[in-house]
């Protein structure tokens, strides 16, 4: 018998992710909701000693003897994101991950990300992917996922801190599960996104009739049935990070939160419930870094962990998205109750979606052919 040792994968520019479906958000909630099942039955590996670590990133000091080594400036991010997926999937892959907040002065995302697909048995390479759609919408479908069983089914209201890449995808993921919603409230810094991202509701999203430029972050949570803050901005001081205060929440609101965010004291108490979208993820990111946690990472899962380890509340008050997308923990009980979900972002999701794009680029012959070797030199 002949070895066929022909090694060929796909290249998916951003135009062939596109054309291969990558922003269909009401596909990649979907498949974001299957992930999460497999996430809690143990069907997935990422990396770290307990297999739920966000991924390994290169750090850079304040000061250097090298004057060429890059300086530690806001959101300087080199990182591997690497995962295994099963059920339907049985793929792995890695998400490349450079990030400079200095980017967007040259033109630039502040964040470049490619995505190698593997196949599980081999190794071999499946696709080298432009990936900076996939991870935003990923990261904006679970939202969605989280609106899908813990939002009031006659949510009408979005409050959204954050008009930028983050805060779109979030909200497209709200209209896939929730399209009877008719308003949304909008704050950002600067005007011209507010415009953009004004004409881009309007476009896109004509059901949204009444579209609201407001002045305050209080303005965004009052009154709003969905709430989530996609900012950016320095990580280091909690009492800097957008805050949530319980008496500004809507009974019946679900926050969901992939960004920085400090909440107050109510907003802690045990009144509300507090969803991750991985507690795995979450102690594994506790301990990895410095400690509080919040200062470095300023999801507000981080804030619950710094609580955890200050006795202020017990890992038992935390639930996981997981378990309830399986239905081992309940959705929403009531039409008062307040829920708050800290969205992390993991590897699994990329891996998930990149598979599902993939084969849709296959099925419809998108993409460039390239191969790595008809036969290897050593082996």
């Amino acid at each position: 018998m002949t070895e066929n040792t022909k090694i060929d994968f796909i290249y998916l520019s951003e135009e062939d992710m596109i054309k291969a479906g990558v922003t269909d958000m009401a596909q990649c909630v979907d498949t974001m909701e299957e992930m999460f099942g497999l996430l809690h039955h143990g069907d997935y590996r990422m990396a770290g000693p307990n297999n739920d670590s966000h991924g390994a990133m290169i750090t850079f000091p304040d000061e250097s003897p090298f004057p060429t080594m890059p300086k530690p400036t806001a959101d300087r991010r080199l990182m591997a994101m690497p995962a295994y997926l099963g059920g339907n999937f049985q793929t792995s892959g890695v998400k490349w991950y450079g990030s400079n907040i200095a980017n967007r002065e040259r033109g630039l995302p502040r964040s470049i990300l490619l995505m190698i697909l593997n196949d599980i048995e081999t190794g071999a390479p499946l696709a080298f992917m432009s990936a900076n759609l996939l991870s935003a919408y990923r990261t904006g479908a679970i939202p969605g996922v989280g609106a899908r069983h813990l939002a009031r089914k006659d949510a009408k209201v979005i409050g959204l801190l954050g008009p930028g890449v983050m805060g779109k995808t979030t909200v497209a993921s709200f209209m896939a599960v929730r399209p009877n919603v008719d308003t949304i409230k909008i704050k950002g810094r600067g005007q011209k996104n507010l415009d953009a991202f004004v004409e881009w509701v309007k476009e896109n999203y004509p059901q949204l009739k009444n579209v609201h430029v407001v002045d305050s972050v209080e303005e965004v949570v009052r009154g709003s049935d969905l709430v989530s803050y996609c900012n950016s901005g320095e990580v280091g001081d909690p009492s800097k990070y957008p805050m949530v205060k319980h008496e500004w929440v809507k009974p019946g609101a679900f926050l969901a939160m992939p960004a920085s965010c400090m909440l107050d004291d109510g907003m802690s108490s045990d009144n509300v419930r507090k969803v991750m979208d991985s507690i795995g993820l979450y102690k594994a990111w506790y301990e990895e870094v410095p400690k509080p946690a919040h200062h470095t990472i300023p999801l507000v899962g981080m804030r619950f962990m710094d609580m955890i380890d200050d006795k202020l509340m017990s890992e038992s008050d935390l639930e996981d998205l997981g378990a309830i997308v399986a239905g081992d923990t309940p959705a929403r009980q009531n039409d008062e109750e307040i829920i708050i979900m800290s969205v992390g972002g993991m590897p699994v999701e990329d891996v998930a979606w990149a598979t599902v794009v993939y084969r849709n680029a296959i099925e419809k012959g998108i993409g460039v052919p390239l191969n790595l070797w008809d036969t290897p030199v050593l082996r």
